[in-house]
C-alpha cells in the first residue's frame, strides 16, 4: 500500500523542520560561553613586565654580608657582660669587603645620647644593653638589636643593610629587634615602649 503526501502535509513538514532548526539555533545561542581571561592592553602588559623585571633585579642585587670574626667574638663577650650600666656596640658595613664590622663602642650611654652618635644619612646596626627599671620596681638588663635605617639613605646602601640584618640578628641570637627610620626616634621613652611588649 502506498501513501501520497499532500501539499498541506509537505507544508507542515517544512514548517516543523524550520521550527526544529530555530530551536537548535536558539539553544546554541543560549549556551553559556566559556569564560576567557580578561585581555590586557599593551600598556598594562608593559607595566607588568617592568614590575616583574624590577622584582627580579632587586632580588638579584640583594647582598647578604658576612660578619667579621673579631666582631662576632666581641658580640658574644658583650652578651655576657657583667656590668650593669648602659652600653652599645655600633656596627657598619664595609662595602668593598661586603663585611659587617665594628664602628664604635660606647659605655654608660643613654638612648638619647646614643642617637647623637648615629649618622643621619647612613644606616647602622646597634646592639644595646639597657638597664630597664620596670614600673613594679624590678630591674632587668635586656639586650636589644636596633636597626637604624634613616630616610634619605642611598637605595643600594639600604638594600645592603636590609639584606644583612637577619644574618646579623641570628649571629648575635637576639629576639628584641627594633627599627628606626629617623635617628631622632631613638629616645628612652621609645625604647621603654618597645620593651613593654616583652613583659
Amino acid at each position: 500500500m502506498t501513501y501520497e503526501i499532500t501539499e498541506a502535509e509537505k507544508g507542515f513538514s517544512e514548517q516543523s523542520e524550520a521550527g526544529r532548526r530555530g530551536v537548535c539555533l536558539e539553544l546554541r545561542r543560549s549556551e553559556p560561553s566559556v569564560s576567557q581571561p580578561p585581555c590586557r592592553s599593551k600598556p598594562q602588559l608593559q607595566l607588568l613586565g617592568i614590575s616583574l623585571l624590577n622584582s627580579v633585579t632587586m632580588s638579584e642585587s640583594l647582598v647578604v654580608c658576612d660578619v667579621d670574626e673579631d666582631l662576632v667574638k666581641k658580640l658574644r663577650q658583650f652578651r655576657f657582660r657583667k656590668e650593669t650600666n648602659n652600653a652599645a656596640i655600633v656596627m657598619k658595613i664595609d662595602k668593598d669587603r661586603q663585611l659587617v664590622i665594628l664602628d664604635e663602642e660606647h659605655e654608660d650611654i643613654s638612648p638619647d645620647d646614643l642617637k647623637d652618635e648615629l649618622p643621619e644619612r647612613q644606616p647602622r646596626f646597634i646592639v644595646y644593653s639597657y638597664k630597664y627599671q620596670h614600673d613594679d620596681g624590678r630591674v632587668s638588663y635586656p639586650l636589644c638589636f636596633i636597626f637604624s635605617s634613616p630616610v634619605g639613605c642611598r637605595p643600594e646602601q639600604q638594600m645592603m643593610y636590609a639584606g644583612s640584618k637577619n644574618k646579623l640578628v641570628q649571629t648575635v641570637e637576639l629576639t628584641k629587634v627594633f627599627e628606626i627610620r629617623n635617628t631622632e626616634d631613638l629616645t628612652e621613652e621609645w625604647l621603654r615602649e618597645k620593651l613593654g611588649f616583652f613583659r
